[in-house]
């Protein structure tokens, strides 16, 4: 799950093939209305509908911090772009803010309206939980994107990326490309975005699980806040402390754009890089494949588009046609994807832009 703070989440995947799993699940769906469709015993043969023509008219609420941030602002971008396909569904947004109360007073507002269902990332699970659980009693379905309530009865479906799952991506390629090169005391640099965040703390025991399989570990580790200029200042920091590198993992591609910067400067080009959540930009370096930036492991903000399918299904009572089940699953994690030059091409329509 992602972190209960005020920061933004990731990042991420996207982008990755896991929400294009996803948001393939979401596209295709088959109708639940009792007179059209076969036992349910019987639909696991009548999958692959057609939930995509223009069904029950819905309106879907949206609330998500300030768009800030390359992956926050993405979310938002995805999700009123899928709204937009569909004539069926009147998307309400309300004012972004990283303000806690604000998005409490914008919640409720849209509680007020009646949407037909609400799709939330919240700023702070924890903080937004009573106000989910609100719309929920008011029988408006909550869709919780990516940052978790606490609170189960707080929402109907959550979906988000998986933080331990972009670690072990990061430290499966890192480690297989060294053991493959046979080197046995590796230096391995981890540059993190904010070290006491649940998040960061997810992502870093994946990177160093997976590592272990190879009997390798992290040398030295220093978080970057998620911002270009703290990622440009601890990658100087780190690159000064040890002569030689063998690997890096940057968690987060946005302040990778600091970490990229200071590592050119350097001119240091005696180890690979491994980037963090699928952004535009660190794609594009890849797939140009004349620096050390190898790989980004994603953590998609595509999710927010597969948030507006779910909830469409939601409100029109519509199940998901590659399930047996009738209605759409209470909980979908997004898997880490590790973008590398080979497969770039696919995954840049998908990027998001620092």
């Amino acid at each position: 799950m992602r972190d209960q703070s005020t920061r933004p989440t990731r990042r991420g995947v996207l982008f990755g093939g896991a929400a294009v799993a996803a948001g393939a699940l979401a596209t295709a769906c088959t109708s639940n209305n009792e007179k059209d469709d076969p036992a349910p015993a019987a639909q696991a043969g009548a999958l692959g509908g057609d939930n995509d023509k223009p069904g029950k008219q819905v309106t879907i609420g949206f609330s998500a911090p300030a768009a800030d941030h390359g992956w926050t602002a993405a979310i938002a971008k995805n999700a009123e772009a899928q709204a937009k396909k569909y004539k069926d569904v009147t998307f309400k947004p309300v004012q972004p803010t990283n303000d806690i109360n604000q998005q409490i007073s914008a919640v409720e507002s849209l509680i007020s309206e009646k949407v037909n269902v609400l799709v939330m990332l919240p700023n702070d699970g924890e903080q937004l939980n009573q106000v989910a659980r609100k719309a929920m009693d008011a029988g408006i379905p909550v869709i919780n994107l990516d940052r978790v309530f606490p609170d189960k009865l707080s929402y109907r479906t959550w979906i988000g990326g998986d933080n331990y799952g972009m670690g072990v991506s990061a430290g499966h390629y890192i480690g297989k490309k060294l053991k493959a090169k046979g080197v046995s005391n590796p230096v391995i640099v981890e540059i993190q975005g904010i070290a006491t965040l649940p998040l960061t703390q997810d992502r870093s025991k994946g990177f160093a699980d997976a590592l272990k399989s190879y009997g390798y570990s992290v040398t030295a580790k220093q978080d970057a806040k998620f911002t270009v200029e703290t990622g440009n200042q601890v990658a100087s920091n780190l690159l000064q402390a040890h002569k030689k590198i063998d690997a890096m993992w940057n968690h987060d591609d946005d302040q990778g754009v600091g970490v990229l910067a200071a590592i050119k400067q350097s001119g240091r080009k005696e180890f690979f890089m491994v980037g963090g959540a699928g952004s535009a930009n660190a794609m594009r370096e890849i797939k140009a494949g004349n620096g050390v930036l190898e790989a980004t492991v994603t953590y998609p903000p595509t999710m927010a588009a597969s948030a507006v399918r779910l909830a469409r299904l939601l409100a029109q009572g519509k199940g998901m046609a590659d399930l047996v089940e009738l209605e759409p699953p209470q909980s979908i994690t997004l898997a880490s994807e590790t973008v590398t030059r080979d497969n770039v091409s696919r995954y840049l329509p998908l990027g998001f832009e620092s």
